[in-house]
């Protein structure tokens, strides 16, 4: 037996058209070719391959087994085929391969999932690579080029090779479980009476944090470089925390977290810049993307559609000098 010929890229796509029109006039038109090129070709293609790929007699091109198989690699190919073109066309406009940014995990799920859902639609050949980080490293990520783009926290204002645009800001609400001493204490509640309680504060592994505390009120603290190890810790009763509104906004509608009234305040704004480098300029993708966050800049203290958990940080857990509460 001899081995089988090696199909051209044409005869794939000419299998392909015949299979998807239903028959080999409907794909003459789709390929703008006469039918006898394309009953030709076919023949040719069975020929090579030494396998009858359409059963004969019927009316209508029907696969034969060996053909059905031959049809699902051959889409597989030219389906391969056309996004290498694509590709290809983008990276000769200037359109970036590859597009890598860090969100900080303050910034709403929901969110950044309708944006990645849209990014993906509009740019299909380009790959991406995303961190969810804390604190100062977004702006660590996007300064050292690990990242072309960054969504950050204020810490970003101390760098001056990255340009900044503010894209709004998350509420942060001071929460603890309805089990929690705190919960039943008199409001509002003064630097007295949460000095002796676990203040559960997030960290980071950046140099941009390196020795400081953010609103850090109790001398105790349990320190995690993960968002939702705090949510779970808070729930349990484990400490008292700040938390992004939307991210526990069903845990207080539903009463698994109280909000604790600080004589300070009990809410505060967590500021949000879109981040780059200053000296690298971003391809057409990056500015798409730039645009789309731009557009939904503002954060309403509510709970977004469909978001029910606190997002992860990237990586093990942490532990840091540099903290927010």
């Amino acid at each position: 037996m001899s081995s089988p010929g090696l199909p051209t890229l044409d005869q794939l796509r000419v299998l392909v058209a015949v299979v998807e029109t239903g028959s080999f006039s409907g794909a003459a038109r789709k390929l703008n070719r006469a039918q006898s090129v394309v009953s030709y070709t076919i023949a040719n293609l069975e020929a090579q391959l030494g396998l009858p790929l359409f059963e004969r007699g019927r009316r209508r091109p029907i696969l034969t087994k060996a053909g059905e198989a031959v049809f699902a690699d051959a889409r597989r190919v030219t389906l391969l085929v056309e996004e290498l073109r694509a590709r290809a066309a983008g990276l000769q406009s200037g359109l970036e391969a590859e597009l890598a940014i860090a969100v900080d995990v303050m910034y709403p799920t929901a969110l950044l999932v309708g944006l990645l859902h849209a990014f993906a639609q509009t740019h299909p050949t380009v790959s991406l690579r995303l961190r969810i980080e804390a604190l100062g490293g977004v702006a660590q990520l996007v300064d050292e080029r690990a990242c072309m783009l960054g969504i950050s926290s204020q810490l970003s204002a101390g760098l001056q090779s990255l340009e900044r645009r503010a894209v709004g800001a998350i509420a942060l609400v001071a929460v603890a479980a309805p089990t929690h001493p705190l919960a039943h204490e008199p409001a509002p509640l003064g630097h007295a009476a949460v000095h002796d309680h676990t203040q559960l504060v997030l960290t980071d592994a950046s140099g941009l944090t390196q020795g400081q505390d953010f609103g850090v009120l109790s001398p105790r603290t349990w320190r995690l470089g993960d968002l939702g190890a705090k949510h779970a810790l808070l729930r349990a009763g484990l400490g008292w925390g700040n938390m992004p509104l939307h991210a526990v906004a069903d845990d207080l509608a539903e009463g698994r977290l109280v909000r604790l009234a600080l004589l300070e305040g009990s809410s505060r704004d967590y500021p949000l810049s879109l981040i780059h480098r200053i000296d690298t300029p971003p391809g057409p993708a990056a500015c798409w993307l730039m645009g789309r966050i731009a557009a939904v800049a503002s954060f309403p203290g509510v709970p977004l559609p469909g978001e029910n958990a606190a997002p992860r940080l990237d990586g093990a857990e942490r532990n840091s000098p540099g903290a927010v509460e």
